[in-house]
């Protein structure tokens, strides 16, 4: 999912994971909840796609980076312990806190259409839970108000959740196009609600494992409605594809982001990719195509693609190849941008 989510969960979750034995244990959980994608940058070199979603995305990536990030905010908070002349935080806590924040980026990723590699450098196969979509307000809102509800009442923290609140709901609101209007309702309810909440002194301090813990469970019941109802999408979909290109059809029901509860289904077979009232042609098999493959550019694209397509192009005297993820591109559209390559042949 996004950094926003994975900031806003992370957050919540280390409050309830570690709240009082672990200070600051929202803000260690907000950036452990991010590890996955800033160590992702300290890897990363040549292809993008390559290592986006990559070891850094896996159980040996994600045990790497809690052993690191709890040895070290171990050490940050024993410092600050002995300045303070307290009694430092006990490493289990702290261990806790980061391995269920780190853990709730592979999740959060899993769950939606984009997928993940959780058993490399082993297993290069992806997996897709296709519940929620990649981008959704509720993974935003949720845990923003189970987090101003157990904020301390100083203008400064109020200051930071309304402003971020006022930006979450407005961004919904100004994309109506994409968003569907219960969502926004919901948005406006949700923000309606933390200005109550902080008003009347909801939770408060005192309260803010319990609050963080509430809105956790608020998410965890949503994911599991959207995962119940994918089941009959899922069905609907892998139906439609054995039926238009037979039993080795690849198919797939994928999230749509600001449509929570709706799925768009794709089938695939070896030469085409056919959605609702549209099919791309494939051409894997051109020679061209192959030989484009089998660069780095190429390899790079087929090894993230969950339905690759590509088209040859020859009018300049050259010969270009382009690759791109039907996932991320409507028919019509082209294939620049993301999740697409252009490879020139000699």
């Amino acid at each position: 999912m996004d950094n926003l989510a994975h900031t806003l969960v992370g957050a919540a979750l280390g409050r309830a994971v570690a709240g009082r034995e672990v200070p600051a244990a929202g803000w260690i959980g907000a950036i452990a909840g991010n590890a996955p994608d800033w160590a992702e940058l300290l890897l990363r070199r040549g292809e993008f796609l390559v290592f986006h979603r990559g070891v850094t995305h896996s159980f040996v990536g994600a045990t790497v980076e809690i052993v690191a990030l709890t040895g070290l905010v171990a050490l940050l908070l024993r410092l600050w312990a002995h300045r303070a002349g307290v009694t430092p935080p006990a490493w289990r806590w702290v261990a806790a806190c980061v391995t269920a924040t780190v853990a709730s980026h592979l999740y959060l990723d899993w769950q939606g259409s984009y997928g993940l590699r959780p058993f490399l450098p082993w297993s290069t196969q992806w997996y897709y839970a296709d519940w929620v979509a990649i981008v959704d307000p509720f993974f935003w809102v949720v845990p923003l108000v189970a987090l101003a509800w157990g904020a301390r009442r100083h203008w400064a923290p109020a200051l930071v959740y309304l402003v971020t609140l006022v930006a979450v709901t407005m961004l919904v609101l100004w994309r109506h196009d994409l968003v569907a209007w219960w969502v926004q309702l919901a948005m406006v309810v949700c923000a309606g609600a933390s200005v109550v909440g902080w008003t009347r002194h909801w939770f408060g301090v005192a309260g803010r494992r319990r609050a963080a813990a509430y809105g956790l469970v608020v998410l965890a019941a949503y994911a599991g409605v959207n995962a119940g109802a994918s089941v009959a999408a899922k069905a609907q979909a892998h139906a439609a594809a054995t039926q238009r290109f037979g039993p080795d059809a690849r198919w797939a029901a994928l999230t749509i982001v600001g449509r929570p509860f709706r799925w768009e289904a794709l089938a695939a077979s070896t030469d085409s990719v056919a959605g609702r009232g549209w099919t791309v042609a494939r051409h894997l098999d051109h020679p061209a195509v192959r030989a484009a493959l089998t660069t780095s550019q190429g390899r790079s694209i087929a090894q993230f693609a969950r339905f690759l397509a590509a088209a040859v192009d020859s009018s300049d005297g050259g010969m270009r190849v382009s690759l791109w993820d039907v996932r991320y591109h409507a028919p019509g559209s082209g294939a620049g941008g993301w999740a697409a390559v252009q490879v020139r042949l000699r």
